[in-house]
């Protein structure tokens, strides 16, 4: 194990169905190169979740062999929607659907269970900053980033100067629910998608899985009435199966891709015009494919991402790395900064 200073921080990236944990140590060099897993037992209430937290924490420091004694702070993360400070939504979320989930100061729970520091952000937020720090290194505080996350819904964050923007209620950096130009999108004869957050046309209702189940496969289904989708017992269990089925060129898979990637591309355009990122990152299992249909889907995005010339000459567009991790790590680097109380290092 690698020589290290007396301190450390631990990063919890908390989800429906597991933990992951890691540690970050006080010059920026984590000491876990690998998924550090344990049930969260979310869907069993508070007491549970808080309780699968603390052996989270207890594993991850087992496993590096460090002292509870040297850990400074804890950052944790969680889907949302909850408050800036880590309070649930008070009409509960997806994966906090459990009455006692409603309103539940998530951050100070967890604080004073473990009698830790605990610092906040949700599961886009420390994705989005972990991607910052690792592809700027030393300039990420002098940098500014916007990251997309596409999963069962879409997260994003927004990054300037090498911290998260959380706004006054946390909401800053929805890329999800900003609402996007439609025309040339959708096909003449396809309804207006809906997201489950309850509008209609935002970035979420087409790219994420959510936008596949309920908008985009319902459409394309009827456009390919033969397709072997057609046989699945449900639209959810369909919807899963998409992307294996572009991973094989299947022309129905690539339409759905393609909106997907049209949608994503426009939100980069807004981001463009309103925070002028020097770059976008992109995560989420619409990534984690083969490396064939990872390429096409990037060029697809950056195809659809209206830049001028001057931004085009200064920014980049790449993925989000080690994305298994990627919560957990910004987690850590969110304590890390916390700690320092600026975020200026590199991760090492």
């Amino acid at each position: 194990m690698a020589a290290r200073q007396h301190w450390v921080v631990v990063g919890l990236d908390n989800g429906g169905t597991s933990n992951n944990a890691t540690v970050l140590d006080s010059r920026g060099h984590f000491l876990v190169d690998r998924l550090v897993e344990n049930g969260s037992f979310v869907h069993e209430g508070p007491a549970a979740a808080l309780s699968a937290l603390a052996s989270a924490l207890k594993n991850v420091l087992e496993l590096t062999e460090t002292a509870r004694s040297e850990v400074r702070a804890v950052g944790l993360d969680t889907p949302g929607p909850t408050s800036a400070d880590g309070v649930i939504s008070s009409r509960g979320a997806t994966n906090f659907s459990a009455p006692a989930w409603r309103g539940f100061d998530f951050r100070s729970a967890l604080e004073e269970r473990l009698q830790l520091p605990v610092v906040y952000n949700n599961d886009g937020n420390a994705a989005a900053l972990y991607a910052h720090h690792r592809f700027f290194g030393d300039r990420a505080a002098e940098e500014s980033s916007v990251s997309a996350i596409v999963g069962t819904g879409l997260g994003g964050g927004v990054i300037e100067a090498g911290r998260v923007i959380k706004g006054v209620a946390g909401m800053a950096g929805e890329l999800g629910h900003i609402h996007i130009p439609m025309d040339g999108l959708l096909e003449a004869d396809q309804l207006l998608p809906e997201c489950n957050c309850g509008f209609s046309g935002d970035g979420e209702s087409v790219a994420s899985l959510k936008g596949i189940e309920k908008n985009l496969l319902p459409y394309w289904l009827g456009r390919y009435p033969d397709h072997e989708l057609h046989q699945m017992a449900s639209i959810g269990q369909a919807a899963k199966l998409v992307r294996s089925y572009a991973e094989n060129d299947d022309p129905m898979a690539l339409h759905i891709f393609e909106q997907q990637a049209m949608a994503l591309g426009r939100l980069f355009t807004i981001a463009a015009n309103f925070t002028d990122p020097a770059a976008y990152f992109l995560g989420g299992g619409v990534v984690e494919t083969t490396p064939k249909l990872r390429d096409w889907f990037l060029e697809q995005v950056q195809a659809n991402t209206v830049l001028r010339e001057e931004q085009r000459r200064l920014t980049t567009l790449a993925l989000v790395p080690d994305l298994d991790m990627a919560g957990a790590r910004g987690s850590a680097i969110a304590a890390l900064a916390s700690v320092r109380g600026v975020p200026q290092f590199t991760l090492s």
